[in-house]
């Protein structure tokens, strides 16, 4: 679909709790890439996947680069505004509820996943990150305390550093959030180690509702 703002697709809940993935796919994805990855997360959760608006050589991105880890700021700023403006529409066209959206990104897709929790914190109820960087660093840190989140993190990962990693982490505990790191032995990909400890760390938080 291309309405709302973003093209996207949304797959209807079917297993009642109300929870919603939304998903944000990586440089390169689209809105059907992460698809596959929200149902082995959360079998049954409705699930929301939209696809960038910026394109780099072609290629779908949420927010603009100068270059491998320097963020356009000015395009961050204003793709995490319009994201937050998909997803209220989005929960309104969908009845979603609004207590129950988890984000879900990769790469890319955490990023912005990251600036939107800086900035519109109340729009998520939790969030899974992979390989995840430090979009800005807030002049204020929001009141996170009800945040529960995973990040998903590669010990030879050679763009989102370990200390790419750590810098992250700290910055969302100081704002009182709930952090769960894991860390695959391997780079930038996703692992099946990654998955099987996302897909564990999900059930615990769906038990908690």
């Amino acid at each position: 679909m291309s309405d709302l703002g973003f093209r996207h697709r949304f797959v209807e809940g079917e297993s009642g709790d109300g929870v919603t993935l939304l998903l944000l796919h990586g440089t390169g994805g689209d809105e059907s890439d992460l698809i596959p990855l929200g149902q082995a997360l959360a079998p049954g959760a409705a699930l929301l996947s939209p696809r960038g608006r910026v394109l780099e050589n072609g290629m779908p991105r949420f927010f603009r680069r100068l270059a491998e880890g320097v963020f356009d700021q000015e395009d961050l700023r204003i793709q995490t505004e319009n994201l937050g403006q998909f997803i209220k529409n989005a929960s309104g066209t969908y009845n979603l509820r609004a207590d129950r959206i988890i984000a879900v990104g990769y790469s890319n897709g955490a990023n912005i996943a990251s600036s939107l929790l800086f900035t519109q914190p109340r729009l998520l109820a939790a969030a899974v990150l992979f390989r995840p960087m430090v979009p800005f660093v807030p002049s204020k840190m929001p009141d996170l305390k009800t945040l529960q989140m995973l990040i998903a993190a590669g010990n030879r990962d050679t763009i989102a550093s370990r200390q790419e990693t750590g810098r992250l982490v700290e910055l969302f505990k100081s704002g009182g959030a709930s952090v769960t790191t894991i860390w695959h032995d391997g780079g930038h990909e996703l692992g099946q180690d990654d998955l099987g400890a996302a897909k564990h760390w999900m059930s615990q938080w769906l038990a908690m509702l």
